[in-house]
C-alpha cells in the first residue's frame, strides 16, 4: 500500500452541516478564544460531544459541509478540538479555504461506508490517492488529495507555509 498519513477514530455527521453548528454564534459572540470555543463544538447538534474527542480525530460529513457563515472561526474551532483531518463528501467553498489556511485536511470522497467510532486508517499513494482503511475493509479511492492542501496541512496552515518558504504556495 502507500504512506500511512493518518489514523484516528471517525465522528460521522450527515449533509448540510452549517457553521454555526460547529460553533453556535451565541458563543461566538462571547469571546473568539478557541481554547474556549472548542468546548462548544457541536453543541447544539450533539450535547456533550467535545468530551468524546480525543485529540487526531477524524471528523467525517455528507455534502456541503461548512455551509452557512464564512467566518473563519468556524474552521479554526474544529483544529483546535482536535481535528486536522475532515472528509467529507462536500465543502462549501469558504470553509474548505479556511480550514486549508488552518492546516486541515480536507478530503472530498464518499464516508456512506464510515460509521461514528471506526477506526480509520487513511493511506497515500505515490500518485496522490487516498486509500481508507476500516473495520477490515479496504476503501479504494477514498479520493484524491489536493498538493497544495497536503502542503498547508504539512506544515500546519498558510501563515506557517509562508513563514517557513517566504512565498504563497502555487
Amino acid at each position: 500500500m502507500g504512506e500511512s498519513i493518518k489514523k484516528g477514530f471517525v465522528h460521522k455527521f450527515g449533509d448540510d452541516i452549517n457553521t454555526d453548528y460547529i460553533i453556535s454564534s451565541r458563543h461566538k459572540r462571547d469571546t473568539t478564544d478557541c481554547d474556549i470555543l472548542k468546548k462548544y463544538i457541536f453543541a447544539d447538534i450533539a450535547e456533550g460531544f467535545f468530551e468524546r474527542i480525543q485529540q487526531g480525530d477524524i471528523l467525517s460529513a455528507g455534502h456541503n459541509f461548512g455551509c452557512g457563515s464564512a467566518m473563519e472561526v468556524a474552521a479554526m474551532v474544529v483544529k483546535a478540538a482536535g481535528f486536522d483531518v475532515v472528509i467529507a463528501k462536500s465543502f462549501a467553498r469558504s470553509f474548505y479555504r479556511n480550514a486549508m489556511n488552518n492546516g486541515i485536511l480536507l478530503i472530498e470522497g464518499n464516508t456512506d461506508f464510515f460509521q461514528d467510532g471506526d477506526f480509520l486508517e487513511i493511506e497515500l499513494d505515490e500518485n496522490g490517492l487516498l486509500t481508507g482503511i476500516t473495520q477490515g475493509k479496504i476503501l479504494a479511492n477514498l479520493g484524491k488529495l489536493s498538493l497544495i492542501n497536503k502542503a498547508l496541512y504539512e506544515v500546519g496552515g498558510l501563515i506557517e507555509y509562508v513563514n517557513k518558504y517566504e512565498r504563497l504556495p502555487v
